[in-house]
């Protein structure tokens, strides 16, 4: 179910967001859907058309740039940093924006318009991501001085109880709403469109958080910008069009003419 997807999805990222950077594990996150495709194919015995393999191909192809030209280095690795971070007047604007987004969207539009507009269900779902992923990185990085006996580990216990009570309260509203739009909805649509919006909003709440676009050149960005488009792209082909009846073996068919 879409609630199990998203459970596993934060316990992966939990242990990622930890050892790499925010802005390469988020897209990454996405090679769950050409895997899980390939297996399902061979195990299963779904079938997975051309448009489908070609996806799977254009989604590891991606994910290869990705990796090639991500940060090479964490730009917030202690708990001080983090809370500096955390504090800073930018991020806790973009907070504001977003939460008066959700509230907006939550209680006026969600009611009228979520059922037949399945960009509201997504908007709400990838706008929580704001929290969610930076509350995930900063569990980690707390965790790291909870054990220590030292001055900071009080600090980082209080903060740590923060951001876990942030990031349940973000998981079970997108749970929520996630299930509302599995109702609605078809599930690969929502799917493919649900993971371009959330790594955008994702990508930009951690840029503006830890600033790890700052040290990536012109070149890295727009390789890694390449790189999330042809993830997208094979995404949207294996989710979207994963019913589309058609298979190479048919170009080969000769045209039939009918009197």
């Amino acid at each position: 179910s879409g609630s199990l997807t998203v459970a596993l999805g934060q316990i992966g990222n939990f242990l990622a967001y930890t050892a790499v950077p925010t802005v390469l594990v988020t897209p990454l996150g996405a090679l769950g859907v050409p895997f899980g495709s390939i297996l399902a194919s061979y195990l299963l015995k779904e079938k997975l058309n051309i448009l489908g393999k070609l996806g799977c191909l254009l989604s590891c192809a991606g994910s290869v740039v990705l990796i090639i030209h991500s940060p090479k280095s964490e730009s917030v690795t202690t708990q001080a940093e983090l809370e500096e971070k955390l504090t800073n007047p930018v991020f806790v604007g973009y907070l504001c924006i977003v939460l008066l987004m959700l509230l907006l969207l939550i209680f006026w539009i969600a009611p009228a318009h979520g059922p037949t507009n399945i960009m509201v269900y997504i908007s709400i779902c990838s706008l929580l991501g704001s929290f969610t992923v930076p509350s995930t990185k900063g569990i980690g990085l707390a965790a790291q001085d909870i054990f220590h006996n030292n001055p900071s580990s009080q600090r980082a216990l209080y903060l740590c109880l923060v951001l876990l009570a942030v990031l349940g309260c973000s998981i079970i509203i997108q749970f929520r709403y996630i299930n509302k739009a599995l109702e609605c909805f078809d599930s690969s649509v929502f799917g493919a469109i649900y993971y371009v919006v959330f790594t955008t909003l994702v990508l930009l709440a951690s840029a503006i958080l830890f600033r790890e676009w700052s040290n990536v050149g012109v070149v890295d960005f727009l390789g890694m910008a390449c790189g999330f488009t042809t993830v997208s792209i094979g995404i949207v082909l294996i989710q979207v069009f994963k019913e589309f009846n058609f298979n190479i073996g048919d170009l080969n068919k000769p045209n039939m003419k009918t009197d």
